[in-house]
């Protein structure tokens, strides 16, 4: 197996980034809020990462369609709970993303593209809502949609690039997908 070295500190670094102290409110304002909000919590990392790993998974126009429409209903949960709408049980929501989509990949669920993509925006929906919701109060609540946006594309395209880089198509793929499922009954106990 080859590994890509720019990939792999990517992903050092976003995971070194995640518990960063700069990344609560009110030490952090507009796009530099949003790119580090997805990067706080694991279960955002995880989801966000899963969502490229099925999409490589399932292969062909779903390695595309996946994480843009994650990435678009990302954007319309984040107006939601910025706006003050309410969308309940969105963390369980949240903390199912990552059980869910652990599964599709541990057990290399087959879906068409265009349900899947429904699937994962069900998902993106209560993201968006929570990084709406988090959105600090002062600075631009457009730079802060951008960056938290730009963040989880960046991890769509994490999860992508490391399926493809260790051609991970096969056992590795699906052992992935059962340890996102199993962080995901931890977080569920944990919450």
């Amino acid at each position: 197996m080859k590994f890509n070295r720019k990939l792999v500190s990517v992903l050092v670094l976003a995971l070194a980034a995640s518990g960063s102290a700069m990344a609560h409110p009110g030490h952090a304002e507009g796009a530099v809020a949003g790119l580090l909000h997805p990067l706080t919590g694991l279960d955002h990392i995880l989801a966000m990462v899963a969502v490229g790993l099925w999409a490589a998974q399932l292969g062909g126009r779903a390695q595309w369609l996946l994480p843009a429409s994650f990435v678009g209903f990302l954007a319309v949960g984040g107006v939601l709970g910025a706006s003050g709408a309410v969308l309940p049980m969105a963390e369980t929501g949240i903390v199912t993303s990552v059980l869910l989509l652990g599964m599709l990949i541990g057990f290399a669920v087959k879906l068409p593209a265009a349900p899947a993509a429904l699937a994962v925006g069900v998902f993106a929906l209560c993201h968006g809502y929570a990084h709406g919701v988090e959105m600090p109060v002062m600075g631009s609540g457009l730079l802060y949609g951008l960056g938290f946006v730009a963040a989880s594309a960046a991890l769509h395209a994490a999860g992508l690039g490391l399926a493809r880089t260790v051609q991970a198509r096969g056992s590795w793929l699906r052992a992935a997908g059962a340890a996102i499922a199993l962080a995901g009954v931890w977080l569920g106990v944990a919450a």
